[in-house]
């Protein structure tokens, strides 16, 4: 294997010692798995020998921080035991920064001159034949990166270095270090710093290299701390789980840069049709575009209070309505409802407008967006989302609520007319025999037929629908802002796009009509309100385990200024918003919404629906 021999430069720290930062620093420890290392490096540093003290630490550090790190203790609990474990290292790390700089050397550099990638050096020299060496002066090379693995015997230590580009193995030889080096090297150098070294390849012979490398150490970092640390414990540190994550698994850091392509694949492709990118304000003075519970805040200097924005929507269809023909905003939007592997209380969205268009022609925009980013990820079509093999190829299936409904419960709701008693009969009966009663429950502060349709097609057919799927013609009742149909009294042109049982997409013929548009948020303002004094009196006569959340308490209030724009007049228009999150869930197989982005207050835990509240769909 090809080897990095060191030259005569002092070995240095570049970064940090991890562990002198985090109590938690004895599990930066490895990859998830160790790729086969090919280079070699042949560590040098400067001069001072070690001493006593500096000896008892690394005994001490090589007890507490190795395998057998954990001292038993019938008496203490987990959570305590690895606390003091982690304190323990903790304080060993830090006498070592304090050791370093006694001997002139800062643990903490301002920078590292880095010549190449482990990446770049492994395509470099593949052709480096067994025992060869690059000594020409060209080949001296200099990287930098974490010290995952280590392992030092005798006069020999391999270290395996990983930076944003891979592994390469660093091949420390005694005889090739100056003064004490190698010494130094042994005590002060522990998993997860981060270093920077320089030398020269050599490729060994492949026997030499894996008698050097079979010690294997804990490879995940979260089954670890799970199996000595209490549950408890572990949901507390869930906010700063994605960065350890991120050190101990590299795949991880995988799917952001996925995340990274689909985003600019999306950019590309909407840009290439002639849309405008834009930004709208995120604190809006009153929430609309949607109906969720905002998130509010207070302004000092207007001594009001704001609330984050819940839609990018309204404020996108004022720049059609000022003359724009073609706008989208990719942005993050704040909703202050349930969390779940799904959901998550800010995520992601583009949301676009076209004037002069209908929602049929964001059908086609939507399978060209996901199409391409599915190709410049995967490059094909067809992909697997958690065992299940989704199928993308256009053009993708398109049926209407009605028939779908009709189709999984046979319930004719044109059949049912106005009224809503008999439609919430029919369709508890139908449902109670598959579906347990907290599932149904929400049928009974349904307000209108069009309320108990899309209540029945969220429990029984909403998951069945896995392959791509256009369900199309909504309930005016639920689509306050899109056009009425043209053929189908009582619907809306709007579809929303599925794949494996999600809402991926949601899209309208644009509303246009400002007094056929205030009558109908204002309608929609009176029937939030009747059903929350409906899901108030239905839980008054509950036990707690029936109780729903109070996803229904907050007001909705109209968007005055959005409806005086719309006076102004606004072209024909068709928009949708599409969901990045779950988008990126899909093209990389994750299992859980907050692992597709950088979660900070809400953390990056995996946990059941059942922990909290029945959250609101959102994109």
């Amino acid at each position: 294997m090809e080897a990095l021999k060191v030259s005569s430069r002092p070995l240095r720290h570049l970064l940090h010692m991890a562990s002198a930062i985090t109590p938690s620093t004895s599990f930066f420890i490895a990859p998830r798995r160790t790729l086969s290392p090919r280079f070699f490096l042949r560590c040098c540093s400067s001069s001072s020998s070690s001493t006593s003290s500096s000896s008892s630490s690394s005994s001490t550090a090589t007890k507490v921080g190795g395998r057998n790190r954990r001292s038993s203790s019938t008496s203490a609990s987990p959570a305590s035991s690895s606390t003091s474990d982690r304190d323990a290292i903790r304080s060993i790390r830090l006498k070592k920064v304090e050791e370093l700089r006694s001997k002139g050397l800062e643990p903490y550099a301002y920078k590292w001159e880095r010549t190449h990638t482990a990446d770049q050096l492994h395509g470099i020299y593949k052709n480096l034949g067994n025992g060869e060496e690059s000594n020409s002066e060209s080949d001296h090379v200099s990287i930098a990166g974490r010290i995952v693995a280590r392992r030092a015997f005798g006069k020999l230590a391999f270290l395996t270095l990983r930076d944003d580009s891979g592994t390469i193995q660093l091949y420390c030889e005694k005889e090739r270090l100056q003064d004490d080096q190698f010494e130094q090297l042994k005590i002060f150098v522990d998993i997860g710093d981060i270093l920077g070294v320089t030398g020269s390849m050599k490729r060994t012979e492949k026997d030499t290299f894996y008698s050097s490398t079979t010690f294997r150490i804990p490879t995940k970092f979260f089954e670890l701390r799970c199996s000595y640390m209490e549950t408890g414990y572990i949901n507390k540190l869930q906010s700063i789980d994605m960065y350890v994550d991120m050190i101990a698994n590299p795949e991880v850091a995988d799917t952001f840069r996925k995340r990274a392509k689909i985003v600019s694949e999306i950019r590309k492709t909407v840009e290439s049709l002639g849309f405008v990118e834009v930004e709208t304000p995120v604190l809006q003075g009153a929430a609309g575009g949607a109906e969720a519970r905002p998130f509010i805040t207070y302004h000092s200097s207007l001594g009001r209070n704001l609330f984050l924005r819940i839609a990018t929507e309204l404020h996108l269809k004022r720049m059609l309505v000022g003359g724009f023909e073609k706008v989208y905003e990719i942005g993050r939007i704040f909703r202050n409802e349930g969390i779940s592997t799904r959901h998550n209380p800010e995520f992601t969205t583009i949301e676009m407008y076209e004037a002069y268009s209908d929602y049929q022609s964001m059908m086609n925009m939507a399978e060209e967006i996901v199409t391409r980013c599915a190709l410049a990820v995967h490059g094909k079509l067809s992909i697997n989302y958690q065992g299940t093999e989704i199928c993308l190829e256009r053009p993708w299936r398109r049926e209407t609520m009605h028939n779908l409904v009709k189709e999984a419960t046979g319930i004719d709701f044109n059949e049912l007319g106005n009224d809503v008693e008999t439609a919430k009969a029919i369709a508890r009966k139908t449902l109670r025999e598959d579906h347990e009663s907290k599932e149904i429950a929400s049928i009974e502060v349904c307000t209108s037929v069009g309320h108990v349709l899309n209540e029945v097609f969220e429990i029984a057919v909403e998951p069945k629908l896995l392959q791509p799927t256009f369900v199309l013609d909504y309930p005016i009742e639920i689509s306050p802002l899109a056009k009425p149909h043209r053929r189908h009294a009582g619907l809306t042109e709007r579809f929303e796009l599925f794949i494996c049982g999600r809402e991926l997409g949601n899209a309208f013929s644009e509303l246009t009509d400002p007094i056929d548009q205030r009558g109908r948020l204002e309608e929609q303002v009176r029937q939030h309100n009747k059903k929350r004094a409906l899901t108030i009196k239905a839980e008054d006569h509950a036990d707690e385990n029936q109780k729903r959340s109070d996803d229904d308490s907050y007001e909705v209030t109209l968007d005055d200024d959005f409806l005086t724009a719309l006076e102004y007049g606004m072209p024909p228009a068709s928009g949708m918003g599409l969901g990045i999150d779950r988008l990126v869930m899909l093209l990389t197989d994750s299992g859980s919404i907050r692992d597709t982005g950088v979660a900070a207050v809400f953390g990056r835990g995996t946990p059941t629906c059942h922990d909290f509240p029945h959250p609101r769909e959102a994109f």
